[in-house]
């Protein structure tokens, strides 16, 4: 019964929820910024008539509780910025924020819990328990918005048994979804190198100590942290992907720099190949008459999904969607600071497909042309809404 109310009001609200999402793509804002945005999550949580309370600065906390006796707690967690991407779409939401885009769909998770939200509020009479919303900013700027707001609480008062997270994914179809049970998405981690030696002329190599070879020498090494050192069985990877050596044709420089990054899906290997990145490029480097300053950012933790909570959201997802709709995921190394909820908490998050190769929205998310095919809202507040009322034990 009430997965077809559900379905019913996700079809009569999709057009405010594309409303929403194309007002929110046209205004995005950077990480730890989201002035207006949060401005226009509240003003849409007053009108459905929903308290909530303000959490890392631009963060919101609300509640729904249902009608029906029961102490379970669900939380839904959407994240609110944007990336410093100038957008490249013409379309009549374009941003309109010069270098700020919403390229990785944190619009449509914004604009879905505010879907999620209407719909719950209609249906209180129906179940019993309560729904946390969590409008979380800066899931792209360390130190992550999600370790902030879990630093004051949002995890408390009331405390969930379950959160729950959604992205969109470009690579799946609209109208289709994919979970993947246990490990998920990796660690990240940026390493800034800076490979001091001496420069000089270029032909008269004798009388410089070479950063520039000297960090070729790193380069290739610092690979072995990964196919010798790393088991094989635990996806791991380094990259870097800047490399700053400001000499010319006939003068070596001072110093060269290198900005990269490592991912892991093991905490305890995390650690060890920190230690053994630094020691191994020092000594290169002190080896060959250098110095070498190896700096390492830590950020997000690997973000893994219960087992349990997984299987029972992802079977909600097979009856509200068609077992045929719902796809199994791959590991994926890239980082997410929904992490952080699954550090310390059961969690499980799923992606949402946004893809429609008949309309060209193909296009990769943190890229200028990344678009959604906007039926996959009707989908994505239907299903959440679905799977935190069951997940209550309703």
């Amino acid at each position: 019964m009430i997965k077809q109310q559900i379905q019913e009001l996700a079809k009569n609200i999709f057009n405010d929820v594309v409303a929403n999402r194309r007002h929110l793509h046209s205004h995005p804002e950077l990480s730890f910024h989201e002035v207006e945005t949060s401005a226009f999550v509240a003003s849409k949580l007053d009108e459905l008539g929903i308290a909530y309370t303000k959490m890392a600065d631009t963060g919101l906390v609300a509640l729904i509780k249902g009608d029906k006796p029961s102490t379970n707690v669900v939380a839904l967690r959407a994240d609110m910025d944007a990336l410093p991407i100038t957008e490249a779409n013409e379309v009549p939401y374009k941003s309109q924020n010069t270098g700020v885009m919403h390229a990785c769909g944190h619009d449509v998770h914004t604009s879905s819990l505010l879907g999620v939200a209407k719909i719950l509020t209609a249906l209180k009479s129906e179940f019993g328990g309560t729904i946390k919303l969590i409008f979380q900013p800066a899931e792209e700027k360390l130190p992550g918005g999600a370790s902030i707001m879990i630093k004051e609480g949002v995890l408390e008062n009331p405390k969930p048994q379950a959160v729950i997270g959604q992205h969109v994914m470009p690579l799946i179809d609209a109208g289709k979804v994919g979970f993947r049970s246990g490990q998920y998405m990796a660690s990240t981690d940026e390493l800034y190198v800076t490979v001091t030696g001496k420069g000089g002329h270029a032909a008269q190599p004798q009388q410089n100590i070479d950063p520039v070879i000297i960090t070729a020498h790193i380069l290739t090494a610092l690979q072995q942290v990964v196919s010798r050192f790393s088991d094989p069985k635990s996806p791991c990877v380094l990259s870097f992907g800047k490399v700053t050596a400001n000499g010319a044709t006939n003068v070596i420089p001072n110093e060269v720099k290198l900005e990269g990054t490592f991912r892991a899906l093991d905490e305890k290997w995390r650690a060890e190949a920190h230690q053994k990145m630094v020691k191994m490029a020092t000594g290169i480097a002190e080896s060959m008459g250098a110095t070498c300053d190896f700096n390492i950012v830590k950020g997000y933790p690997f973000l893994t999904n219960e087992p349990k909570l997984t299987a029972s959201a992802r079977g909600f997802a097979e009856d509200y969607l068609g077992k045929e709709n719902v796809l199994d995921l791959d590991i994926w190394m890239a980082g997410e600071d929904f992490a952080y909820y699954t550090q310390v908490t059961d969690a499980c998050f799923y992606r949402l497909g946004t893809r429609n190769e008949s309309r060209g929205i193909t296009s990769s998310v943190h890229t200028p042309t990344f678009d959604i095919e906007e039926t996959a809202l009707e989908t994505s507040v239907g299903l959440m809404a679905y799977i935190a009322v069951k997940q209550l034990g309703n």
